[in-house]
């Protein structure tokens, strides 16, 4: 342990954790990392996002450290925009834990994340993309699957974010891990693949154990993290099923909670 702070890692979340509602982040929130990463500690970005979608935050962030994005399929090296690792879906498995939910729900409304530094987002008819992020629309099937993919969302109709992530969960978990990372955000993974399994590749690469780490999160898909951490910290507009594993819950990722926690715990 560092002599100036207790964890030797803090692990954050991006959207609705370290990043405000309008995706800035506080200079309050700033201050704080930058005090406790002088203090000794590394800070990881642990995110659902993949590579193409977090660059310009690092970016603006001055972040030149490691990141986990894409929900633990990739671990970006920001400093020197590289690729350590980089897992994919397989494709075939994907396809068939879809038709197993279509058959359950009916027809999903279908987005994808390719691989890569570059990887296109892929947005089918239906799919309503939060935010203004960049996507590129698709109308065949087809498209979707002809270049190596590092996850599939999908929508409903009627169903909840919940509700479908719990039915996907039952008829197709055999075959992919289902993630819920926020609102329309349900995710098919690659089987076993989480947050955790990310963060601890680059946890490694810095000589660091779970035992260093303080995490910070706000959705169940940070739950793999929180378990893999020392300490969990859930914001205060966290998903209910977050709060109820997290060790400590602070104010919400608009009131600088990262922050108010970092303070405490600095010399």
């Amino acid at each position: 342990m560092s002599a100036g702070f207790p964890f030797r890692l803090i692990a954050t979340d991006l959207d609705g954790t370290l990043l405000r509602s309008d995706e800035s982040i506080s200079r309050r929130t700033r201050d704080a990392l930058a005090a406790a990463t002088a203090a000794g500690a590394a800070h990881i970005v642990v995110t659902g996002r993949a590579v193409p979608w977090t660059r310009h935050i690092l970016d603006d962030l001055g972040y030149d450290g490691l990141a986990v994005c894409g929900q633990g399929a990739q671990v970006f090296d920001a400093g020197a925009h590289r690729l350590l690792t980089s897992v994919t879906l397989d494709r075939q498995l994907a396809g068939v834990a879809l038709a197993k939910l279509e058959a359950e729900v009916g027809p999903l409304y279908l987005a994808a994340s390719r691989d890569g530094l570059e990887g296109e987002v892929l947005v089918g008819p239906g799919y309503a993309v939060t935010g203004n992020l960049p996507a590129t629309p698709f109308t065949d099937a087809a498209d979707l699957w002809s270049a190596p993919l590092n996850k599939v969302y999908i929508q409903h109709p009627t169903l909840g974010d919940d509700e479908l992530a719990d039915v996907a969960r039952r008829v197709a978990g055999g075959f992919v891990t289902v993630a819920m990372a926020g609102a329309g955000i349900v995710e098919l993974l690659p089987l076993g693949l989480s947050k955790a399994t990310g963060l601890s590749l680059a946890a490694r690469r810095l000589g660091l154990k779970a035992a260093d780490t303080i995490a910070f999160g706000d959705m169940p898909n940070d739950i793999p993290m929180f378990a893999w951490a020392a300490h969990g910290v859930a914001m205060a507009n966290a998903h209910e099923e977050l709060r109820a594993v997290a060790d400590e819950v602070t104010t919400s990722n608009e009131e600088d909670g990262i922050a108010a926690v970092l303070e405490r715990l600095l010399p």
